[in-house]
């Protein structure tokens, strides 16, 4: 039986780990599965039970963003049907994968897209739309399934990818970038990874509620925030969790490694 204290406990991580994420564009796996693991939960149950919980992100950032406006849907689709097939395939191969390489790979490189963000101060600050072709599109759409496999896989920082992705590649500026990421990434592609995790592993049930309460609230409360502070806040803190994930990824394969 998980206790009243246990509950408080996992809510305030979830509160705390996806208000972050949903003004910083991702990261909510930053402070959340690592937690769950020190909590005592082996790696593939916290992950499958973390993505659970960032549905719920999605869900209570949509509420706020849907309202905003701040979407086109064809554009959606593109996002959804380019990151969907990645999702579920890397849900699948990180059950088979040994993971400290990755991890290690995916901690150098989320540190360097918090590096150029902050060399490049205009960055994500206005939008400036590009890419909206053909060729553009599939080069768009291939750039983000290969980070839904990521995402699938690996649940920290990922979605700062697609956020920087569509800034860098769409010229979309953060407020927009932010809001698709935690609709469509945060929504249907971690319902997709933890809909195929969920198969293929067991889950925590009982830490479930607190956890998505948290991931509900936290994701409504964070794209307020985001939308009412705009891009130069969203930036300064996509730096701050870019380079906090990769250190944190870092950090935790050194440790596995001694």
């Amino acid at each position: 039986m998980t206790s009243i204290a246990e509950q408080a406990l996992l809510f305030a991580i979830a509160l705390s780990a996806n208000t972050l994420s949903a003004i910083a564009g991702g990261g909510s796996g930053l402070l959340q599965l690592p937690a769950l693991i020190f909590l005592g939960l082996p790696f593939s149950v916290a992950l499958a039970t973390h993505k659970i919980a960032t549905v719920a992100l999605g869900a209570g950032a949509t509420l706020k963003h849907l309202k905003n406006q701040s979407t086109d849907w064809r554009f959606s689709l593109l996002i959804l049907a380019a990151g969907l097939p990645g999702v579920v395939l890397g849900a699948k191969l990180i059950l088979r994968l040994p993971e400290q390489t990755a991890k290690a790979l995916l901690g150098l490189l989320t540190i360097a897209l918090g590096i150029y963000s902050l060399l490049k101060k205009q960055l994500g600050q206005r939008y400036s739309p590009k890419h909206g072709d053909l060729s553009g599109h599939l080069c768009g759409g291939t750039g983000l399934f290969i980070i839904a496999v990521l995402n699938g896989s690996l649940a920290s920082g990922t979605g700062l990818f697609v956020t920087l992705w569509l800034i860098g590649w769409y010229g979309l500026d953060y407020k927009r970038a932010t809001a698709y990421t935690m609709i469509l990434v945060g929504l249907f592609w971690n319902g997709a990874g933890a809909l195929t995790l969920s198969v293929l592993t067991p889950l925590k049930w009982q830490w479930l509620p607190a956890l998505i309460l948290g991931s509900l609230l936290g994701g409504y409360l964070g794209a307020a925030l985001a939308i009412k502070y705009g891009n130069p806040l969203i930036k300064r803190l996509f730096e701050a969790v870019t380079i906090s994930v990769g250190v944190s990824l870092l950090i935790g394969v050194a440790h596995n490694s001694i």
